[in-house]
This record gives structure tokens, sequence and C-alpha cells, in this order.
């Protein structure tokens, strides 16, 4: 693993030394031999795997879970696993959402979506055991010794991403684009907590879970998670309207001609950067009674609100 010790360490520096280590341990993970109870892993579908998950991007939620445990005092190789189920689920949820029958991408990161790198049905497969792998890793003794500690992360995974959560969130979305009537703010604000919020904030109760904190500490730290998700899916929809195919690595300009539930749509371009640059605000103000030891995690939330890609 990278060596982050440092606490003068920057954000950037800190992001991309969890990139990398993530990176590494889902390339690991990612190989053709079966584990106990596994009989085979088809060569095929590992690739298709190995092109969702280990295609680049930022690592952010991956991110926030290391740097939340790092705030409670905790790293090292357990954390980061936990971290990767987290990520192993977005990645499932990047696969799937680019399909024809969802958002039916061509492109992600600057690269072939998983359809078009393989098909269809492959797509499908790859999306299902990136998810399946994620609660492997999570419920591994290797990722925590307390059982107790384990079935919490697994519980709290599966409710971020399921039908209350990251899955739910997406039929909502559905629903929106065949709408006839305006998204109401609200309806907007449900949808987004569930589909993009839910695995955000997730990410930060995971490091939280993992370190062992207090009732207290949870709780600032779930707030922090659930403003920073709700900002950075604003901020999502505001690169949309605003950049190109080449900076975003994917189409742009997409929402409005599908009728997507946004708050550029709803609020128009400028207030939607006063929304995203106030939820930015409020993830920081959950974090004051850390102190000074939640620089990073403060630096994360200036970040999601002004990310260009």
């Amino acid at each position: 693993m990278s060596d982050t010790s440092d606490p003068q360490m920057s954000f950037e520096a800190r992001l991309g030394a969890v990139a990398r280590d993530v990176a590494a341990l889902l390339d690991a993970l990612l190989n053709d031999s079966p584990l106990p109870g596994e009989i085979a892993r088809p060569t095929r579908l590992v690739a298709a795997m190995r092109h969702g998950a280990l295609n680049g991007g930022k690592r952010l939620r991956p991110f926030l879970t290391v740097e939340a445990a790092r705030l409670l005092g905790v790293s090292g190789p357990g954390v980061l696993r936990a971290a990767c189920a987290v990520e192993l689920v977005h990645c499932y949820s990047l696969v799937h959402d680019d399909l024809p029958a969802m958002d039916d991408d061509d492109l992600r990161r600057g690269q072939p979506t998983v359809h078009r790198a393989y098909d269809e049905a492959t797509a499908i497969l790859a999306g299902d055991s990136l998810l399946t792998l994620a609660f492997d890793v999570m419920a591994d003794e290797a990722t925590h010794p307390d059982a107790t500690v384990r079935a919490a992360l697994v519980l709290g995974l599966a409710r971020a991403s399921g039908l209350g959560g990251m899955a739910g969130g997406q039929m909502y979305d559905l629903a929106a684009e065949a709408s006839l009537n305006p998204h109401t703010v609200e309806e907007i604000a449900r949808l987004q907590a569930m589909k993009t919020g839910a695995l955000l904030r997730f990410a930060v109760e995971a490091g939280a879970i993992v370190a062992g904190a207090n009732s207290e500490q949870t709780a600032q730290l779930v707030a922090y998670g659930k403003a920073l998700g709700a900002a950075f899916q604003v901020a999502d929809d505001i690169l949309d309207a605003e950049s190109d195919e080449a900076s975003l690595g994917k189409a742009a300009g997409k929402d409005a001609g599908r009728n997507k539930a946004t708050l550029v749509k709803a609020l128009g371009l400028e207030a939607a950067k006063s929304s995203r640059d106030a939820l930015a605000r409020q993830a920081e103000e959950a974090l004051a009674g850390f102190g000074e030891a939640a620089r990073i995690l403060v630096e994360a939330a200036r970040f999601t609100a002004a990310r260009r890609n």
C-alpha cells in the first residue's frame, strides 16, 4: 500500500495514492483463479469485469471510505478491502447504466463501454458478477476479524445499493424520463439521493463502521456523506450541461434530450450551481467537530463542487 502517513500530504496526492492502491487490489481480485467454493471463472467474463473496473476513474468512493477511517485513526488492508467493495458496486452500476435499456452510452472514461467492447449479455453478467464480488469481499474475514462489523458493512452496502437505494433510484430515473409532468425539486432530490447519494453516503459510513466509530462520530460522517452525495450529483448534472465529450470521457448534453430529472432543468443552471455550492458547504460544516483532522475530507467536498469531469 502507498505511504500516506504524512499529515501534510495534499488532497490530490492522497486521492492519487488511494486510487493506485484500489486499482492494485481490484487487479488482484479480478483474476482467473477460482476461490474456495467457486468452480471456475470464465475468461471472457473476467476480462469484461476488468474492462469495467480497471479503466481509470478518480476512485472517489473508496477514497472516502479510506479517509473516513483514517480520520478515526484506522488504516490498513482491511479498510482498503471495504473501500474496494464499495468501488465494485459503483463499477457494476456503471456497466449496467451504460446498457441500451438504461442510458445507452457507447463511451465510459474515453473507452468503449462494456457492452460495446464485448456484448450486452456479457455486460449484464459482468455487472452481476462485480456486484456479487463486492459482497464476497466485504463478508470475508480479511476485511475485518469481527463478524458483527462485517455484517454491518454488508447490511449497509446492501441497503445503499438495492431497492431503497441505488437500484430504486435508477427506477425513479427511468420513470422520470417517461413522465409528461414537470419534475419537482422534491422528486429530483429523492431520486438523486437514492441513485447517486446513497452509495456515496455509505462510502463514508463504511469507513466509520470499519474504524469502530461511536454514535456521534458516525452521525457527523453520515451527515457529511449525505450532503456530499447531493453536491456530487448536482455537479454531475451541471457538467452534462456545460462540458463536452472530450472532457467527460462520455457523451455530453444527454440529460436535456432524454428528459432527465435534474436540478439544472428544474431550477436553471445558475440556481443549480448555487445549490451545488451550498451542499458542499453543508458537507464541510458537518465535519466541524473533527477540526483540522478532517482537512482532507473537507477538501474532498470542495473538489466535488469544483470538478470538471
